[in-house]
């Protein structure tokens, strides 16, 4: 019999109720544990509600910082005692001059406790903080870290998507941390990826070889993620996941198309979340006068999110990039047809599953929502093939295998060096 493995993983800032990174995290530890293995996740702020840690789950330790993200408390000042910490002095000096320095000092702050502690693992797993302490626990201990796609093309979408210089400047500052993640990627012998076009991006825009890589799709949870069949359709609802101001998740484009198909049909589109106050979106919403065609709900737990999903017609992904797309799967899952753009790795999580567009092409996704309304056949026969998709391919059992296989594999080359 296999000797289970014991692992810890780092995750610098892993919401659990957004972004893939925290999904990743949350998910993957709890079935690695339902394999057997013990898993120790190290997490910064906000907690990832991994669940209670006992012998069956995994095991949480938070490791204090200045959370200066915290969203009730944005951006505090600290306080002369905090500052007395060097790695605090540094993560706040980094965000007073907006840059985004997490990734780096977590890294620190992860190395610190771990240093001590490194007999306790047999691999530490990094999730993209890609800081400079992990190449110093790697001299001690075999590492892999998983990049979900490259931040490089974060930054030039968002610098491409203003044309005020000072606001360029300022994305070209807070995208700073991407040298430093470079240097660590080039020096990790073994990586992990989502899908093989994040892969080959990465790879690409890393300056590394695609050998370095091993490919492990993401799982959807079908346990939050299922079909309802209880809840009346919307016959004009859509329903959309992402109501972040950032260019990359290309939200602007899919108003724009509810905007012109609002002048000859009913339509209404549900966004999950809240847009940033004032922001892009925002304003958006109010200079096209969507009020009667948008709503969004806030921050949501996952019954009323299922049931958003089970009263959607359809549900868009209109992401210009997306290293792999959680809401693609998570929409099959629910046996919801999806509309979603060529962006990134869109298509290869979707297949023949979905209608897909152009990602940037507000027309496309207007003609392509249009077509689908109108066509309850195909509806129906996308939303079943969407489920299979998922059933068949993007479960956590299976990415947590896959993962631990990649795991002994680096442990061995690295015990034979």
């Amino acid at each position: 019999m296999t000797k289970p493995l014991k692992i810890g993983i780092i995750s610098y800032r892993s919401n659990p109720h957004c972004g893939g990174q925290g999904v990743y995290v949350r998910n993957l530890s709890r079935a690695l544990t339902n394999l057997g293995h013990r898993v120790e996740v190290i997490a910064g702020p906000p907690d990832p509600l991994l669940g209670p840690s006992s012998n069956n789950g995994p095991q949480l330790t938070m490791l204090k910082t200045l959370d200066l993200y915290n969203p009730d408390d944005l951006f505090r000042t600290p306080s002369l005692k905090e500052l007395k910490d060097p790695i605090n002095l540094l993560e706040w000096l980094g965000v007073s001059t907006m840059g985004y320095p997490e990734p780096l000092t977590f890294g620190m702050r992860a190395n610190t406790y771990l240093k001590n502690r490194l007999d306790r693992y047999d691999i530490i797993h990094d999730n993209q903080s890609l800081s400079y302490s992990m190449l110093s626990l790697a001299r001690r201990i075999p590492v892999t870290a998983t990049v979900h796609h490259p931040i490089t093309v974060d930054r030039r979408i968002a610098v491409q998507s203003t044309r005020s210089f000072i606001k360029k400047a300022k994305h070209l500052r807070w995208y700073s941390f991407i040298g430093m993640q470079k240097f660590v990627a080039r020096r990790l012998k073994h990586l992990i990826t989502v899908s093989d076009y994040s892969k080959n991006d990465i790879a690409r825009e890393f300056d590394l070889p695609t050998n370095r890589f091993t490919t492990i799709p993401i799982g959807i949870d079908t346990g939050i993620f299922y079909p309802l069949e209880t809840v009346k359709k919307d016959l004009s609802g859509l329903i959309v996941t992402n109501s972040a101001d950032t260019p990359l998740k290309g939200l602007y484009y899919l108003l724009h198309a509810v905007k012109n198909l609002s002048k000859r049909r009913p339509v209404k589109l549900t966004i999950i979340g809240s847009p940033k106050k004032n922001g892009g979106i925002e304003r958006l919403v109010k200079s096209l006068d969507l009020r009667d065609h948008v709503e969004f709900t806030g921050r949501i737990d996952n019954d009323r999110f299922l049931q958003e999903y089970a009263r959607a017609s359809i549900a868009v992904v209109p992401s210009l990039y997306e290293g792999f797309g959680l809401p693609v799967g998570e929409a099959m899952a629910c046996r919801i047809p999806v509309i979603s753009t060529t962006g990134g790795a869109l298509a290869e999580v979707a297949g023949d599953a979905a209608k897909m567009v152009p990602p940037g092409d507000a027309k496309a996704l207007e003609t392509a929502i249009d077509e689908l309304l109108d066509d309850p056949k195909e509806r129906d026969r996308l939303a079943g093939a969407g489920y299979k998709r998922v059933m068949e391919n993007f479960t956590w059992e299976t990415t947590a295998i896959k993962t631990a296989q990649a795991y002994r594999k680096i442990i061995l080359e690295e015990n034979c060096k």
